[in-house]
C-alpha cells in the first residue's frame, strides 16, 4: 500500500497560497489595497479589518482613498493606519482618508527584494517540513510492514516530486515579485 499523498499536497498548497496572501501586503510604491489587509481597526471595542467598515478604492497609481461606512470611525482607521508599520501618513479630510503612495528608491527597492527572498525561504522551509513529515510516515507504515520496500521508495519518490513541484512554484512567484518591485 502506497502512501497517500493528497493531504500532504493539500498542506503543500495552503502553503503556497499563504506566502502569495503575505506577498499581496508588501507596499511596492504602487497603490494596492491588500496592503491594508493586515491592519484592524478598533471598532466598538473590537478588532475589525479595514476593509468591512470601509470602501476601499484606489484612485490613481498612487494613491488610495478610504471611506468609512461611519464617519465616527475614520479616527480609528486613522490611528490604526499610523500605528502600522505600513510607514504612510494618512491625509483624513474628515469625509475620506487618503494614502499617497511615494516612489520607492533603489534602496527601498533591494530592501523590499531581501524581505521576498526571505519570505520564499520561509515558505520552502515550510514545503520542505510537509515533506519530512511524509517521509516519518513512510518510515512508520514500513517498519510496521503495512508497505513494502518497493513501495516505501515509489512514496519517497512521490513525495520528493511534489517537493520539487512546490519548491519551484515558490521560485518562480518570488522571481516575479521581485522583478515587479525592481522595476517600479
Amino acid at each position: 500500500m502506497k502512501l497517500d499523498t493528497r493531504d500532504y499536497e493539500s498542506r503543500m498548497k495552503k502553503t503556497i497560497s499563504s506566502y502569495t496572501e503575505n506577498l499581496s501586503t508588501i507596499r511596492a510604491g504602487r497603490a494596492n489595497p491588500d496592503v491594508l489587509k493586515k491592519i484592524n481597526v478598533d471598532y466598538y471595542g473590537s478588532p475589525t479589518p479595514i476593509a468591512s467598515i470601509a470602501e476601499i478604492k484606489v484612485a490613481d497609481a498612487r494613491t488610495i482613498v478610504i471611506t468609512a461606512w461611519d464617519k465616527s470611525a475614520m479616527k480609528g482607521i486613522e490611528k490604526a493606519i499610523l500605528t502600522s508599520d505600513l510607514g504612510i501618513h494618512p491625509q483624513n479630510d474628515g469625509s475620506c482618508i487618503r494614502l499617497s503612495f511615494p516612489p520607492t528608491t533603489e534602496e527601498r527597492r533591494r530592501e523590499l527584494s531581501k524581505q521576498i527572498a526571505k519570505m520564499g525561504e520561509d515558505a520552502k522551509v515550510a514545503v520542505r517540513n510537509i515533506r519530512r513529515d511524509a517521509n516519518d510516515k513512510i518510515k512508520a507504515m514500513k517498519k510496521d510492514s503495512e508497505m513494502t520496500e518497493d513501495e516505501a521508495k515509489q512514496s519517497d519518490k512521490q513525495v520528493q516530486d511534489l517537493t520539487d513541484k512546490y519548491i519551484k512554484e515558490i521560485d518562480s512567484i518570488t522571481a516575479a515579485k521581485t522583478k515587479e518591485i525592481m522595476e517600479i
